[in-house]
């Protein structure tokens, strides 16, 4: 199938589908002009749906810059357009289509820090009108040389990763994302009748209760590509230990070999053989010493670690965990001003619900 064919199709599947866009919405997308072909598609579908569309687009280079030049007061500031569209917009399309994926990595960790703990009122802000059904929105990803090269594939097969994940070489990829939610949906109404979960594996032996929670089936609407079942854990249940065995990226910096102790629900005790500093400077920030998320992967098509969590997030044969903020949607409580998922292998490893063992070396067991 040609290119152009391919992104008419993946905008319209991001508009129609993802984000359902009507008559009347207003409607941000963010992004780079890298992604411009992608956006330009998408522009027109948000007018054909009758949907107000503007653009905030990034120019390479900016984010360097701001880190490199900002005082304190101004990595703390809040852009009162950003609390705006936060506050009153109704849809947000977030296309990733990076320049440099390296571009903060060198950043002293206590900028990164400062920045991302203003954002906290603006974090929940975002969280809590999704939960409420008022703000929809979509993470994407554009193939760009510098995300292919981050994975170790040229720019064609990237894209190639990115367009099949999606489903948008099948000829209803709509029908594919309604398949996955109906068989996940089996795996969800399982969880959400259990109330104690351990995942238990080679690198992992954590327990956490999930009663007044609820476990939520991800389908594309929120990411695309998508596949995942997450909850919230009560956030003074987890206990146990778990090493993530793939690195943690936090705003463009890779720390390896993260080794986490929970007790209660607090991490007590924290090592990376790479990126320790960083990772002490991520847990000062309120409210990141706690698990935001518990989630597993489930898409089979995300069959290569790509170090962007969008993607890797959603592998079969993996969990991943959330420190910070939780996702009211499943109840979680949770308050911070990150959300930073952590990726561990289960292809090893079970998954027991009320002592059932219901997941075994990477697969449902349902």
């Amino acid at each position: 199938m040609a290119t152009n064919d391919i992104i008419k199709k993946y905008a319209k599947l991001l508009v129609q589908y993802s984000l359902g866009l009507k008559k009347g919405d207003r409607f941000l997308i963010n992004s780079t002009y890298l992604a411009e072909g992608l956006l330009k598609e998408v522009y027109a579908e948000a007018l054909a749906a009758g949907a107000y569309p503007e653009f905030k687009i990034a120019l390479n280079g900016t984010d360097k810059i701001f880190y490199d030049n900002a005082s304190d007061s101004q990595l703390e500031y809040i852009s009162p357009l950003s609390k705006y569209v936060y506050e009153n917009y109704d849809s947000l399309l977030n296309v990733m289509a990076p320049f440099n994926v390296k571009e903060l990595q060198n950043t002293p960790a206590e900028k990164k820090q400062k920045c991302s703990a203003a954002r906290a009122g603006l974090s929940k802000t975002f969280l809590q009108r999704s939960a409420d059904k008022k703000l929809r929105w979509t993470l994407c990803e554009f193939p760009t040389n510098a995300g292919a090269q981050e994975c170790g594939m040229s720019q064609s097969e990237y894209a190639d990763f990115v367009y099949n994940c999606c489903f948008l070489y099948e000829d209803a990829p709509v029908e594919c994302w309604e398949k996955l939610e109906r068989d996940q949906q089996k795996i969800v109404d399982l969880l959400n009748t259990k109330t104690q979960i351990h995942f238990k594996g080679s690198n992992v032996d954590v327990k956490f209760r999930t009663d007044g929670r609820k476990w939520i089936n991800t389908s594309g609407h929120h990411n695309m590509p998508d596949g995942e079942v997450f909850t919230g854990p009560v956030e003074d249940s987890v206990n146990g230990k778990v090493r993530f065995s793939y690195p943690g990226i936090y705003m463009g910096q890779e720390i390896e070999d993260i080794s986490l102790e929970v007790k209660d629900g607090q991490v007590i005790n924290a090592k990376a053989a790479k990126g320790q500093e960083l990772l002490n400077k991520i847990l000062e920030i309120p409210g990141a010493r706690r698990f935001g998320e518990a989630a597993i992967g489930n898409n089979e098509r995300v069959n290569k670690f790509t170090k962007n969590i969008l993607y890797d997030e959603k592998m079969s044969g993996t969990i991943h965990m959330a420190l910070g903020a939780g996702i009211p949607e499943a109840g979680a409580k949770n308050e911070s001003a990150i959300h930073w998922d952590l990726l561990a292998d289960m292809k090893d490893g079970q998954i027991l619900a009320d002592g059932e063992v219901i997941y075994k070396n990477g697969k449902f067991l349902i």
